[in-house]
């Protein structure tokens, strides 16, 4: 029998299923697993198996939620815009987020100043714990597909906390993403356009009647519905009319009746009073939105070559469904075409896809904080919660450039060789210009002349009469905001290959080496690539006998694994 058949989607025959690709559906439609994980799926019927990863696992384990460090005060709900904005309401109003202006002594609005980044520090830091958490539970998850969904979404639905600036509502709406997301398109778009991040991120306090503006309107149907071209600069201007009103109050959606332009408008052709809850509707009665997301959703689970033709297909059968997201992925996942040569390891993994897949694979129970994952990110070019745009990132290709590859050799490194010594919490990075005026102040040193630019004389600081210290401000929001902040557990990832591979029966540097190529790759080595690492180990052990090793292997497996994680191959999915 053939191979299944590309733009089929029709169901995979039982006679094509086997243990590759069992695995390769528990990559796609997860971050892929043990080989005993994979044997038990493709143990299973090609049907129970895709249902398997729709619905989870039911004995999967509990996960916790997100436990706070407890930097939230609700005195910090109308926090300003920027630190002027917060400076100036001190100054007129005498208060600001919960804090006085000082009644006598120097710098009277230094407490203004000081609550402004406090909560800015906090924000970020607590972030960088709200990612923590939902990478451990990308990893532990018996329900991967639940947390992947979730993911696809965030890239969708883009925000960020630069501009959103309260990790609340970044936790809200990952929650939201997870909580729809394998469930209608139509509620799921709902409660992204009312939800307080994208309320927050796309303006929606200056989309006003009179003044409306034009960022939800556009990026709705630009970036979350139809794509570019299918629709006016006219829809656009409508479309922001019939949104006026929309805001939160603070985790909440609050439509201000006062704030809406309840006049007609023409959207699409039609005409009347619409308001934000119609323009959604009317843009999924339109034949191009399915096809735009169902099209959005293969490329990101099946591979980025998709024809018009196909892609109208796929259109139809998720519009056909109700735009229901699990009905529409079971289809996939059980078709020849998920299947089919093209699709399989012609993904590039995306950065948070590596991570926890890498994690997966060596079997990990929890997420290692050594490599630092938000440090990991910045380098490979995906920081979870803070994507690049409001579009989101880019696939494919643009995760992969020479230096990308190199460092994603690197992140591998880590996991194999990590670096206890020198490693430092990240989180207590305070920055340099902070460091620099902390380290001053502890000389001794007056907190105006030590906050002085470098180079400049200290007779710079006679006369100056401050009403707040900008960088002063900065080092003791930070230092506030570390007293509070909870650490992120520490340890490197937990995982013998000694073991492993005893378990796995290898007795030679040979079987040693093809066994970790299949646990780790989804394409076979090279033969040159294969023949290197298997001398490679061999030189390293003194023998190809894994036996007369005893005792002294995981160095030299640990180089051997490194060595296939820096293959082209293993970006692979």
């Amino acid at each position: 029998m053939g191979s299944p058949a590309q733009g089929s989607l029709a169901p995979i025959s039982a006679a094509h299923w086997n243990a590759e690709r069992a695995a390769h559906l528990m990559r796609r439609a997860g971050f892929g697993g043990t080989p005993s994980e994979i044997a038990a799926l493709a143990a299973m019927t090609p049907g129970a198996a895709v249902e398997l990863m729709i619905r989870g696992r039911a004995d999967g384990l509990v996960l916790p939620d997100f436990e706070e460090s407890g930097f939230w005060e609700p005195c910090l709900a109308d926090f300003p815009p920027s630190r002027p904005a917060t400076t100036d309401k001190a100054a007129e109003t005498g208060e600001v987020m919960g804090v006085k202006v000082k009644p006598g002594g120097p710098r009277p609005l230094q407490p203004a100043t000081n609550r402004f980044f406090y909560w800015r520090r906090a924000s970020m830091l607590e972030t960088r714990r709200v990612a923590f958490w939902w990478l451990d539970r990308m990893l532990r998850s018996g329900h991967p597909l639940a947390e992947k969904m979730t993911l696809f979404w965030h890239g969708h639905f883009a925000t960020g906390e630069e501009k959103v600036r309260d990790y609340r509502k970044i936790k809200l709406q990952i929650d939201t993403l997870r909580d729809g997301g394998l469930g209608s398109f139509r509620d799921l778009l709902t409660a992204v356009a009312k939800d307080p991040a994208m309320l927050v991120f796309l303006d929606a306090t200056h989309n006003v009647k009179g003044a409306p503006n034009e960022n939800f309107g556009r990026e709705v149907m630009e970036l979350f519905t139809m794509g570019v071209g299918n629709y006016t600069e006219d829809d656009i201007r409508e479309a922001a009319r019939a949104f006026t009103g929309w805001g939160n109050d603070d985790l909440e959606f609050r439509f201000d009746e006062t704030l809406h332009d309840a006049g007609e408008k023409t959207f699409f052709g039609q005409t009347g009073p619409f308001d934000g809850d119609d323009i959604l509707a009317m843009i999924l009665e339109q034949e191009q939105t399915a096809i735009y997301i169902a099209s959005k959703i293969y490329r990101f689970f099946v591979r980025e070559e998709i024809s018009p033709a196909f892609a109208r297909e796929l259109g139809a059968l998720f519009r056909d469904g109700d735009y229901e997201i699990a009905p529409f992925l079971a289809t996939l996942f059980a078709s020849e075409d998920f299947f089919c040569d093209a699709s399989v390891a012609t993904r590039i993994m995306s950065p948070t896809e590596l991570v926890v897949s890498t994690y997966r694979k060596l079997g990990l129970q929890q997420m290692p904080g050594i490599p630092d994952p938000y440090t990991v990110g910045t380098t490979l070019g995906q920081i979870l919660l803070y994507p690049p745009t409001v579009a989101g990132w880019s696939e494919g290709r643009a995760w992969i450039t020479p230096g990308l590859l190199f460092e994603r050799g690197n992140f591998a490194r880590e996991v194999m060789f990590p670096d206890m010594i020198s490693f430092t919490d990240p989180n207590h990075d305070p920055g340099d210009i902070v460091r620099r005026t902390n380290d001053k102040i502890n000389a001794g040193l007056e907190i105006t002349a030590a906050t002085l630019e470098e180079g400049a004389a200290p007779s710079a600081t006679a006369g100056i009469q401050e009403s707040f210290n900008t960088r002063y401000g900065n080092l003791s929001g930070w230092q506030e905001a570390l007293r509070k902040l909870k650490p992120i557990p520490r340890a490197a990832a937990q995982f013998d290959l000694t073991a492993m591979l005893a378990d796995e029966g290898a007795n030679t540097t040979e079987e040693a080496v093809d066994l970790l190529a299949a646990r780790l790759l989804c394409v076979p080595l090279t033969a040159p690539s294969r023949t290197a690492i298997i001398e490679m180990l061999t030189d390293e052990l003194g023998t190809s006998d894994l036996a007369a090793a005893q005792g002294f292997t995981e160095y030299g497996l640990r180089l051997a694994a490194h060595a296939i994680m820096c293959t082209p191959q293993y970006q692979l999915t």
